[in-house]
């Protein structure tokens, strides 16, 4: 039974360090390359006091915002398990509603924020990944060098194109794969070490310490590099979810952050020995025998890490919509067994473009290295400040332990956002211009919503009265055999399509279902607390208010909650088979009521022509869907 138990455990960690861990476990392949750039506008000079230094500050930094902040921290706050910036939003939500505290409005708009930054992290992930491995061919040959942008924009459309048939066949492989890829870092860097020992010394604060006080003028802007080491770090916690927190801090407690550690020293002790070797340590810790197959398995890790941020991203965008913050989506799941494996067709493409374009404009790692050190520290400082307010109402700690420790992690998160902006001019304008853009929209969508909801509501009329005008004897309505389904927001209004239906055709079907579906902010809603019904106060007419409970991270099927209602319930039996479906379109236009901002109002109605097919959405039947509209201005 142990041997089972524990061979479980096993293979959730395996299975971890392949989705996990793939984009921070490829940051040693550029990391160290780009703080000695000399392509950096703030170059840092190659010595032997600077390359003590900068190593003790990348490991010291890996081990305060990834060890400290999220894998001993973060992971310990979850919604009913699930982790990332949008669990978190959604705890803030919660508390906020229940407590009514303006802060945690504040903080989510915050959060929102965050995640908009995490869809630039997700474009920058495959793009400086890819580049730097494919990079590696100039090492080996360098007359290869125009080849590296071509093969990686092939590689690239490949992931992209594999992404609707799911992960699962190939995720088996991924865990071995990165395993693979830590041993070979471990070993080649531990033979750099063997090489020039006294690196070992770097491990020792008082060398960071030293370097940042002693040499701020050059340490400043050499964190703005620095901070890749740590690029990765959101994955590990809003993949919580799919692995446990146990399975996570022990592939990175035990296998990532050493062969990580060991990799980094090793190519210090490189450039130690040679500072020439700074045009690319990690491929010239090899043998020359060994870089060719390097390459290949440097390919195959950040093929790994793009996936798990793409993943990531799909993911992001799927809860964003759940809770408001987007319109509809089509999500495709692409697995029977795994809930969180799922494709986003719109988020897929949007994906891709965006990759291809900034591997055109850019070139190289290098280059895309000054951008992606913004979208990295930006999400992680908004992750820490949420979480903080989130352990407060969650562990009921001391505020003074709770600001003590926020105060601490922010200062140094702050020090290299703060660095970072140095690098504005440079390319950390892109992953501030893509947060802002998608908060932007997700932000207008939102306040859209409200409007059109606030106006739907008046054109819907009260709910219970129009119950009760259909049992008024002088109302000459038909009641016709069959059963109806409408969709409705809520038991207060009466559902569009149904008002139309007695209004214009004068008849109403013997068993008619008004369902509401709402999205809690929890991952996930237990079967038997999924439907909550309503006789409307009448226990004869055949009509009944259902509300349908699902988790943001759940996809809605109305047929499947159909199925679990008695027919006590429902007042009669449903004839789910030749059911008619309901559903009400709503036309926006574009109004003079001082509402939103004109440039908002027609960004609020061109994103709504992205909203999935609502059938297709709700798992409805086509073939038996009645679509009615209704005209709104905003």
């Amino acid at each position: 039974m142990t041997t089972s138990h524990d061979s479980v455990r096993l293979a959730v960690v395996v299975g971890a360090l392949g989705v996990v861990f793939g984009d921070i476990g490829t940051s040693p392949i550029y990391t160290l390359q780009t703080v000695f750039s000399p392509d950096d506008p703030h170059p840092v000079p190659v010595s032997d006091s600077n390359v003590f230094g900068v190593v003790s500050l990348m490991f010291w930094s890996v081990m305060i915002i990834v060890t400290v902040t999220y894998v001993l921290l973060a992971m310990r706050v979850d919604n009913d398990g699930e982790g990332g910036i949008m669990a978190l939003i959604a705890l803030l939500r919660r508390w906020g509603a229940q407590r009514g505290h303006k802060a945690a409005g504040v903080l989510a708009a915050v959060g929102i924020f965050g995640a908009s930054l995490f869809f630039g992290d997700s474009m920058i992930t495959p793009a400086i990944s890819v580049l730097s491995a494919i990079e590696g061919i100039k090492v080996v040959e360098p007359s290869l060098g125009s080849l590296v942008v071509p093969i990686t924009a092939v590689i690239i459309v490949v992931l992209f194109l594999v992404q609707r048939r799911g992960t699962a066949a190939v995720g088996r492989i991924f865990g071995p794969i990165m395993i693979l890829w830590f041993g070979a870092i471990a070993t080649f860097g531990a033979i750099g070490i063997a090489g020039h020992p006294a690196i070992l010394r770097a491990l020792s604060p008082t060398y960071a310490v030293g370097f940042l006080i002693g040499h701020f003028h050059i340490a400043f802007f050499a964190l703005a590099a620095i901070v890749l080491a740590v690029t990765g770090a959101e994955a590990i916690y809003a993949d919580m979810g799919h692995f446990g927190r146990r399975a996570i801090a022990r592939g990175w407690l035990f296998l990532v952050l050493p062969a990580s550690t060991v990799s980094y020293l090793g190519q210090g002790a490189l450039i130690l020995d040679d500072p020439a070797n700074i045009r690319s340590p990690f491929f010239l810790l090899l043998p020359s025998w060994g870089r060719l197959p390097m390459v290949v398995l440097a390919t195959a890790a950040t093929v790994i890490a793009s996936q798990a941020v793409i993943t990531g991203a799909y993911s992001v965008a799927s809860q964003a919509a759940q809770l408001g913050y987007l319109p509809r989506l089509r999500v495709v799941h692409t697995s029977e067994s795994s809930v969180g494996q799922i494709y986003v067709p719109w988020i897929n493409w949007l994906l891709m473009v965006s990759v291809l374009t900034l591997v055109f404009a850019f070139r190289s790692s290098a280059a895309l290295a000054f951008a992606f050190g913004m979208a990295v520290t930006g999400t992680i400082t908004i992750t820490t400040l949420v979480f903080f307010y989130v352990a407060r109402g969650k562990w009921g700690a001391p505020l003074w332990l709770i600001v003590s420790g926020a105060t601490v992690l922010l200062a140094v998160d702050l020090l290299f956002v703060a660095a970072n902006l140095t690098k504005l001019a440079h390319g950390a304008w892109l992953p501030l211009l893509i947060g802002l853009t998608a908060f932007t929209l997700m932000t207008t969508w939102q306040r859209g919503r409200k409007i059109v909801t606030a106006e739907r509501d008046r054109q819907e009329g009260s709910l219970r009265e129009f119950i009760d005008e259909l049992r008024d004897p002088r109302s000459q309505i038909q009641r016709v055999r069959g059963t109806a389904v409408f969709l409705n927001r809520g038991k207060q209004t009466a559902p569009l399509a149904m008002r139309a239906n007695v209004e214009h055709n004068h008849v109403r079907h013997e068993n008619v279902v008004i369902m509401t579906l709402t999205t809690e902010p929890v991952p996930r809603v237990p079967s038997d607390e999924r439907i909550v019904a309503d006789d409307l106060g009448y226990g004869d007419d055949g009509i009944i208010h259902v509300i349908a409970r699902f988790g943001y991270m759940e996809t809605p099927d109305v047929p499947g909650v159909l199925r679990q209602l008695e027919p006590a319930i429902t007042e009669g039996h449903l004839q789910l088979d030749q059911a008619s479906y309901f559903l009400s379109k709503i036309e926006l236009r574009i109004g003079t009521a001082p509402t939103m901002a004109p440039w908002r109002k027609h960004l609020f109605v061109a994103t709504s022509y992205i909203t999935a097919d609502a059938a297709e959405y709700f798992g409805l039947p086509r073939d038996r869907t009645v679509i009615m509209g209704s005209h709104i201005e905003v």
